[in-house]
This record gives C-alpha cells, structure tokens and sequence, in this order.
C-alpha cells in the first residue's frame, strides 16, 4: 500500500503536535489509505475517518488501516464533499480537521471548502490541517478562502522536522513540492 508524501507530512505534523491531541475531536476528510487519522488516534484523539460515500473501496481501506492498527474505536464514515448528507448533519463539533492531499484537482476546491465551512459553523475554533502537493501555479485556494471568509497560514516544513531526508524512513520523491496548511474562519467572521 502506498503511502503519499502528503498524508507522510501532515501525520509528521500530527506527532509534532502530538501531546494536544488527546482527547480532540478530529475528522480525516478524503482519508484514503488513513495515515494522519490513524496518526491522530494513535496520540489519543477521538478520530471519524472519511472519504466519499460514492467510492465504498475507499472506506473499505479506511476500515482495513483502523483494523492493521488496532483501533476498533474509530468511526469511518461515508462523506461526499459538497453535499449535505444525514451522515454530515448528523456529526458532532469537530476541533480538527485534516485533508492530505485533497486540493488535487480544482473542480473538487470548493466542494472541499463548503464541507469544510459547514463543519466550521459548528465550532468556529475548528482547524483544517491541510498538506498538498503543489501541481501548478496556475491554481490557487486564495480566491476561495476569500469568497467562504477563512484565512490561510503556511506552516514551514521545517517548522516541524518534515523537511529531513529520513522522515518516515523514506526519502520522498517532490517532497520539496509539499506545502502544510492551517485553515480556519478569518477572525471578522467569528
């Protein structure tokens, strides 16, 4: 099973930041193969894994990485982005969110952020950690984190020793090209 360069950052991310962990409510949304929600659960979060109701193989993988780790507990859970299901109404305030490497394709960016704000009308104090691989200039989230009223930061790779050669004991093929995000509702919104 591979493991993208993005998911290997943001669950770095996630043990950098790991003794804030227990006991936080954190939802893995495009979860695929579930490296950072695994992560965060591991550090003692209470994690709900995530990927579209559309692609039942997907939660299928979720359900297989909870089982290879042991963690019955975790909730996998059918949501499709951009669409208001029972499923998305139904699900308690989160504190974190986290995306790896779900800006792949820009028809899909707004779907993701109207998830993601619907989720931040909840609880305004939510977080989306986010990592991407960058693919072309030509797109951007700029204009569209403007238009749902959040605010990026840039989290410096290096910030959080995810800029070494050894991380995950591998070396990451365009890991240079990885950019790790927090996102959250511009203060005039809150």
């Amino acid at each position: 099973m591979y493991v993208w360069p993005c998911a290997v950052v943001l669950a770095q991310y996630l043990w950098f930041h790991r003794r804030s962990l227990p006991g936080k409510a954190v939802l893995e949304i495009g979860a695929g193969v579930s490296l950072p929600g695994i992560m965060a659960a591991k550090c003692g979060a209470e994690v709900i894994l995530s990927d579209s109701s559309e692609l039942p193989h997907c939660l299928e993988i979720c359900q297989q990485s909870c089982e290879m780790n042991d963690l019955p507990q975790v909730r996998v859970l059918g949501l499709t982005w951009g669409h208001v299901s029972q499923d998305l109404l139904a699900l308690p305030s989160q504190d974190i969110i986290l995306a790896s490497d779900v800006f792949f394709e820009p028809e899909d960016f707004e779907d993701i952020l109207t998830t993601v704000y619907f989720l931040m009308q909840k609880n305004p104090e939510v977080q989306l950690w986010s990592t991407y691989q960058v693919r072309s200039a030509d797109w951007s989230l700029e204009a569209l984190l403007y238009k749902w009223d959040m605010k990026c930061v840039h989290i410096p790779l290096e910030s959080f020793d995810a800029d070494k050669e050894d991380i995950a004991e591998s070396a990451l093929p365009g890991r240079h090209t990885v950019e790790m995000l927090v996102i959250s509702l511009a203060k005039d919104s809150l």
